[in-house]
């Protein structure tokens, strides 16, 4: 079904943002053994390897209650149905009184958090020393204030501070985290009551949430973390850098040796088309290999989706509220919101918590998990280290008692310089891989442009950094390379398209590596439908693995009333590398390259490409209506013949009028508007396309964050468009 593809690579000299946080990957960590008197627990036997794997294993009665006094003899362990080893044992109760909570000497655990890296190709730094904490339940809570509104921070706070308030013991070691422009630990662990208050009541004041009143700010605070909206151009719009916070929370609290609980307040987690779908998989192994379990409540609380929708935005027009497919498409858009929530909560051994203004079961069911638990350890019987899921089962010897415990873990990933043919086998490991590697930053994009009929043609874009690329700058003319994997996939996963490539580069000393990015294109030829693409990403100095997972999605356009194509936005223009009559980007020579992440540096050109297809031709005479009998409506003139769904392409231009524009917003205020434009032919006759390609001087927008609006009428059909899409101007 795909058509041959072309392969074409591009160095753009486009000006990197400091990507924050250099999330390095952590190893399965086993806690140390702790050195208490005899006379208060039993020594534990855990031992440091990275190859331990630690289960938290609560064992109940009928009744519910905790059940104690069990001993390593009476747990089996199977992996994928092969019997384990228990090879470390232990009980964690949390103590119930001050009495019992021994004092502990609280390290700074989260000063880290977000804190970019030195260099890309320093080798990996040492663990960190485990810290003990036994007795203690350990509880981050953590406010993503970049998803929630004023009115659900306070509810999350409220709910917190009754917690805080009321039933906090000596033995709750809590922190606060929020995320807005920044990743800020706003209070390390500590059980001291009037301090946690204090801190929860700053909370519930927050105003300006959300990237309208944050995107542009200068993180420059030295006193706040270095992981911010603006760390890189392609984490502004997706929730990839909210997957990215709760990472480098988790990775901050893996020294810790005992259970964790991360209760992650927000409003939801949508999926866009921007999205790494690997992300929310690594960030479920990172929580599992750090011992951390994820509490999920969806701040917006208890909603009411009524037919016409609420006071949060205009009412519904047409016939869909009283169809029911209003309803159903509210109902579709929030379980989407909530599925990220539910995969991470429950991957790794927590709960999601929805439609619920009360969060008070919330922290009920942290208390209940992390009372008293068996801790479990084994090291794996299967040496493999192909990154896929395992699934564990822990059975007992009494039948009568109920267990609960996280369903599996992901297996360790390794790379080892070796020939092609091994190298090529880890390439396809790690597109057929369950969890693959994200150490190499990869993004991934794509358009559609309608060719003929139900064909389009959809250019693919991949992007990585130079920036993150082990290039020594002080050498002339250094070198790397990359081997690209990718395959797209059809809704029955039948896999329709494979692309594979290697890419060299070369860096002039004279060039500034920090401002430019590797984006290489290719292009398919798909029908209306969505698509599946991943794509893997090997540098092959050092071995490391990127990887980007995403829907491409191709509307059917002859059910459309209006039919636009994708908008593109790019700030160049250069000399076609190949005259490819399918690809609309290139132009009388010229082609746009497009910017994957919507940013455009100020004084830079911004340029936006679209097509409108079956313009209605004012060459065609109007069709008289058919008279109708006495009370019956009249019937509506037919559509000309060109315009008709599968209809012969017109063999010459046919007079249109076609109107359009582009507005920019700031929040809701309008701040810059172009001339109107008025297309009077079809410059693609041959596809029955009118297009346009405006440029915008970016002189007339201060550098921020911008809503651009593109309006598109048909004067002659009397139809219009107005699709929307983010851009950032930086300075």
């Amino acid at each position: 079904m795909a058509s041959q593809s072309r392969f074409r690579l591009f160095v753009l000299a486009l000006t990197a943002f400091a990507i924050g946080s250099s999330l390095a990957d952590v190893g399965a960590r086993a806690p140390q053994a702790r050195q208490q008197p005899a006379n208060q627990r039993p020594t534990a036997t855990f031992r440091s390897s990275v190859d331990l794997v630690t289960v938290n294993v609560v064992v109940r009665d009928k009744n519910g209650n905790i059940v104690r006094g069990l001993t390593r003899d009476d747990f089996t362990i199977t992996e994928d149905g092969r019997p384990q080893t228990v090879s470390t044992f232990d009980f964690e109760e949390i103590a119930t009184s001050a009495v019992e909570a021994a004092p502990v000497e609280i390290p700074t655990i989260l000063g880290s958090v977000g804190r970019a890296s030195a260099a890309v190709a320093a080798a990996p730094a040492a663990p960190a020393p485990s810290i003990d904490m036994h007795g203690r339940r350990v509880i981050a809570l953590f406010f993503d204030l970049s998803s929630m509104q004023p009115e659900e921070v306070t509810r999350s706070a409220a709910s917190a501070r009754e917690y805080i308030d009321k039933r906090l013991t000596p033995s709750d070691m809590v922190a606060i985290v929020t995320l807005s422009t920044t990743l800020q630990v706003v209070q390390e662990f500590t059980s001291d009551r009037a301090l946690l208050l204090q801190t929860i009541d700053r909370l519930s004041g927050v105003e300006g949430m959300g990237f309208e009143e944050t995107a542009a700010a200068d993180a420059t605070d030295d006193t706040a973390t270095a992981f911010s909206a603006d760390d890189a151009e392609f984490a502004l719009f997706n929730t990839d850098r909210r997957l990215q916070a709760i990472q480098a929370l988790i990775e901050a609290m893996a020294p810790i040796e005992q259970k964790k609980s991360l209760i992650y307040f927000s409003g939801g987690m949508t999926q866009s088309g921007l999205d790494n779908r690997v992300a929310i998989r690594t960030v479920t192994d990172r929580a599992v290999r750090s011992n951390v379990s994820i509490y999920a409540a969806d701040s917006r609380g208890l909603q009411a989706l009524g037919p016409a929708g609420d006071a949060t935005q205009a009412s519904t027009r047409g016939q869909s509220a009283f169809s029911g497919r209003a309803v159903s498409a509210r109902f579709d858009s929030m379980s989407a919101s909530q599925d990220a929530l539910t995969a991470m909560a429950e991957d790794t051994g927590g709960r999601a918590f929805f439609d619920q203004n009360d969060f008070k079961s919330v922290f009920d069911r942290v208390v209940a998990d992390t009372s008293a638990y068996y801790l479990l350890g084994f090291s794996s019987t299967n040496p493999s280290k192909d990154g896929r899921f395992r699934r564990i089962r822990v059975s007992l010897k009494r039948s009568d008692l109920k267990l609960e415990y996280r369903a599996g873990y992901y297996a360790g990933r390794d790379f080892a310089h070796s020939g092609k043919e091994d190298r090529e086998q880890q390439l396809q490991e790690q597109l057929f891989s369950d969890l693959s590697v994200t150490d190499l930053p990869v993004y991934a994009s794509s358009a559609y442009f309608r060719i003929k009929g139900d064909r389009y043609f959809v250019p693919l874009w991949v992007v990585v950094p130079v920036s993150k690329l082990p290039i020594d700058k002080t050498k002339a003319n250094a070198k790397a390379t990359l081997d690209l994997l990718a395959v797209v996939r059809d809704p029955q996963q039948r896999p329709i398209a494979r692309i594979r490539d290697t890419i060299n580069l070369s860096v002039s000393p004279t060039e500034e590596v920090q401002r430019k990015n590797v984006q290489y294109q290719t292009d398919l030829e798909l029908p209306p439908g969505l698509f599946q693409l991943k794509v893997v990403v090997r540098e092959n100095e050092t071995g490391q693995l990127g990887s980007f997972e995403a829907i491409i999605s191709v509307p059917d356009l002859g059910r459309s009333p209006i039919r636009v194509s994708s908008v593109i936005v790019g700030s160049r223009l250069q000399d076609g590398l190949k005259k490819d009559p399918r690809n609309p980007l290139l132009q009388n020579g010229r082609e746009l390259i497009p910017s994957v992440a919507h940013v455009i540096t100020a004084g830079q050109p911004l340029y936006l490409y679209y097509e409108l297809y079956d313009a209605a031709s004012s060459a065609q005479p109007p069709t008289p209506t058919t008279p109708a009998a006495p009370g019956a409506p009249a019937t509506p003139p037919a559509a000309p013949a060109a315009a008709r769904p599968g209809a012969k392409p017109a063999a010459t231009p046919q007079p249109v009028r076609v109107l359009s524009n582009v507005v920019f917003f700031r929040g809701q205020k309008r701040v810059f508007e172009t001339e109107l434009v008025e297309a009077v032919s079809e410059a693609a006759f041959d596809r029955r396309a009118t297009t346009f390609q405006l440029e915008v001087p970016t002189t007339d927008l201060p550098p921020g964050l911008y809503t651009a609006q593109v309006n598109v009428i048909d004067d002659i059909a009397g139809t219009f468009a107005f699709p929307r899409l983010i851009v950032y101007v930086k300075k």
